[in-house]
């Protein structure tokens, strides 16, 4: 078994395990909740916990639906991961407009949450406004990175840039016309930026002659994640100018690209953040790998330290990796792989430069 299998099999397996999460409808189960939020059922409680208040997990999503097949999708896996372990409920409220932001996680508060999770980089000031005004509530930012530490706020962190490093590198490999691209969410989203980044960065670094196109979905927070038609017209216009094999890194922005792209012959394409193999069937066709962050397991960890009472704020790095290659596996030849175990040790000790941070 090779480094990079080694590496990465425990990921697979814990994938295995929440794709059936990803296979039947789209929508959570709905029960009734205190706050106005569509909520998930877990377990019944436990006896023992009869006489005592239920531990209560309540998640924000950004502008994106939580059934987005990606980010918000993923964070809210981890939220019912953790609330099935622990036999209690997880409720979430999914954010239609930016300014809706400080709202949605006061209706969680008001309602005696004990764990509230904000998802995405545009919800950090007011998640941390939130944390600083209620000490006793444990909040747990997903892609938010905390320059200052407060003790009841933890930022669920990625490095984005070397699992599109990864991914770009695979991808400079196995190009036939040397033009490879992406489609992405806002610049306005650090994360975004560093998937990108680390892609073109890999794709330069397994073949130099290779060219990038990559383009930034125009809009802000609230429709850039949320618009996949736009998503599929930018990548049949990369397809146009000769890529074979693009990124989508957007949510349902980028979904629109993957599911364009299968529908065309002799184009590969990468998704983001979760194994997309399991929750865009549709893009099954071209869907050579994905750039994973393994967010259901960095939440449904993070919860489960609040409810012990173990939580320690600050910032909470979590793990990426690359999905299977699922029907494309004999496409990576072992010359391939055995780059990639290279490409990971290097990206681990710090000799590779993904290119990000710039500079």
């Amino acid at each position: 078994m090779t480094v990079f299998t080694k590496r990465f099999a425990i990921v697979f397996a814990v994938l295995a395990i929440f794709a059936a999460a990803c296979t039947g409808s789209d929508e959570p189960a709905a029960t009734t909740a205190a706050a106005p939020a569509t909520t998930a059922a877990a377990e019944e409680p436990a006896d023992d916990m009869d006489d005592a208040e239920p531990f209560k997990i309540g998640l924000v999503t950004d502008t994106g639906k939580v059934d987005d097949k990606s980010f918000n999708q993923s964070a809210w896996e981890g939220a019912q991961q953790a609330a099935a372990a622990l036999g209690v409920e997880a409720n979430y409220i999914e954010t239609e407009e930016a300014k809706d932001y400080e709202n949605n996680i006061g209706l969680f508060v008001e309602d005696g949450a004990n764990v509230i999770i904000t998802v995405g980089f545009g919800l950090g000031d007011a998640t941390i406004a939130a944390a600083q005004a209620n000490p006793d509530i444990f909040f747990i930012g997903v892609d938010q990175f905390q320059g200052e530490t407060l003790p009841n706020l933890a930022g669920l962190i990625f490095p984005e840039d070397k699992s599109g490093f990864l991914a770009g590198a695979l991808a400079g490999m196995l190009t036939e016309t040397d033009i490879v691209g992406a489609v992405l969410g806002t610049d306005l989203v650090p994360p975004v930026v560093a998937f990108k980044e680390g892609w073109e960065h890999g794709a330069r670094y397994t073949n130099a002659g290779v060219q990038t196109i990559s383009t930034y979905h125009p809009g802000g927070l609230d429709v850039a994640f949320g618009d996949p038609d736009w998503g599929a017209a930018t990548a049949r216009q990369a397809l146009d100018q000769g890529a074979d094999i693009i990124f989508g890194a957007g949510g349902a922005t980028g979904n629109g690209a993957l599911i364009e792209i299968a529908s065309q012959d002799g184009a590969y394409c990468v998704g983001v953040d979760t194994d997309q193999w399991n929750t865009v069937p549709e893009a099954q066709p071209c869907l050579l790998t994905s750039a994973m962050k393994l967010i259901t397991p960095g939440v449904a960890d993070l919860v489960a330290q609040a409810s012990a009472g173990e939580f320690t704020g600050g910032n909470y790095l979590g793990e990426v990796g690359l999905a299977p290659f699922h029907d494309f596996d004999d496409v990576v030849t072992d010359d391939m792989r055995a780059t990639l175990d290279d490409v990971l040790v290097g990206l681990n000790d710090g000799s590779i430069d993904t290119g990000w941070p710039p500079g």
